[in-house]
C-alpha cells in the first residue's frame, strides 16, 4: 500500500526518483497514466490491469463509460523503473499535469499519484478545509 507524501524534483529528461518506500513495492513495470485533478497516477502493472478491466466490463454503447476510458487508457504508458529507481515520464503526460521542476509525490493505497508541487499545495488547502462535509456526505451515503 502506497501512504505518505515526499517531495521531489524532475530532472532534466522528466524523469522523477520515487520514494524508497515506494520502490519497494514497484518491482517490474509500471504505468504512468493521467489523473484526476491534474496529476498523473503511476500503478504497478498488474493493478493497472486490474483497474482497466473494472472500466472494460462497461456497456461499450454508453459514451459515459467510453470516455471514461479512454481518458485513463489513451495517454497511459508502459515504463520501468531504472537502477536508480526513477520513472520517466512522457512530455505529454508531464504538460496534461503541468509538472514543473518541483513535484510532489503521494501515495494514494494501490497507487502513486505525482503532482505539480504548486497544484498539490493548493489541492491539499482546497480539500482540508472541506473535508469534514466530503465525509459526511459519504458516510450519510452509506460509502465509508
Amino acid at each position: 500500500m502506497f501512504l505518505g507524501e515526499y517531495q521531489h524534483t524532475l530532472d532534466a529528461k522528466g524523469r522523477v526518483s520515487l520514494p524508497a518506500k515506494f520502490r519497494e513495492q514497484m518491482t517490474g513495470r509500471v504505468v504512468v497514466a493521467k489523473g484526476f485533478e491534474k496529476c498523473l497516477y503511476v500503478y504497478p502493472s498488474e493493478d493497472y490491469s486490474q483497474f482497466v478491466q473494472r472500466l472494460m466490463g462497461r456497456d461499450d454503447f454508453d459514451p459515459k463509460y467510453r470516455a471514461v476510458r479512454r481518458f485513463f487508457t489513451a495517454g497511459a504508458v508502459e515504463a520501468e523503473l531504472d537502477s536508480a529507481g526513477r520513472v520517466r515520464l512522457p512530455e505529454a503526460l508531464r504538460e496534461y499535469a503541468g509538472l514543473g521542476k518541483e513535484v510532489q509525490i503521494t501515495g494514494n493505497g494501490n497507487r502513486i499519484e505525482v503532482w505539480d508541487a504548486a497544484t498539490w499545495s493548493s489541492y491539499e488547502g482546497e480539500t482540508t478545509s472541506d473535508i469534514e462535509e466530503l465525509a459526511k456526505e459519504l458516510a450519510d451515503a452509506g460509502l465509508l
